[in-house]
């Protein structure tokens, strides 16, 4: 089931460690065309930086890259709100796996019927993937 995160998100949490839940999280947004261009290791991060111990956590950019060519002719500063973020962080044996709502997020972007079919084809397309993630394995 899906679930609301704070007023600009969405996710669902998943039966299974962050490796696995990581692995199912890149391949439903594969099976959305969205890519993974950057992954960023928020635990090793502050870690490495701060000395201190978190969660395992996961920030994931991705990107449709036809969702962005028609994002970028609509809007060519568009690029300042790349990539989606998508975050996939453990607790205990389950994770939890969110995305951020392109819907939300482009509404600083001013009132472009462009820009907001862009984003309501993005919204449309992660919510899939967190619905998705929301099934159990197997279903």
């Amino acid at each position: 089931m899906e679930q609301q995160t704070g007023d600009y998100g969405f996710g669902a949490a998943i039966d299974a460690p962050l490796d696995e839940a990581m692995a199912r999280t890149t391949a439903a947004l594969a099976a959305e065309g969205f890519a993974v261009l950057t992954a960023i290791d928020v635990r090793a991060t502050l870690r490495d930086k701060l000395g201190v111990d978190f969660e395992p956590y996961v920030i994931l950019g991705a990107c449709n890259a036809d969702l962005a060519w028609r994002g970028l002719h609509a809007d060519h500063n568009l690029g300042l709100l790349f990539p989606c973020n998508v975050i996939v962080h453990q607790h205990g044996d389950r994770s939890m796996a969110a995305a951020v709502d392109p819907l939300k997020l482009l509404a600083i972007a001013g009132d472009n019927p462009a820009l907001r079919e862009v984003a309501e084809d993005a919204t449309a397309g992660l919510r899939r993937v967190i619905d998705r993630l929301a099934r159990p394995q197997g279903a």
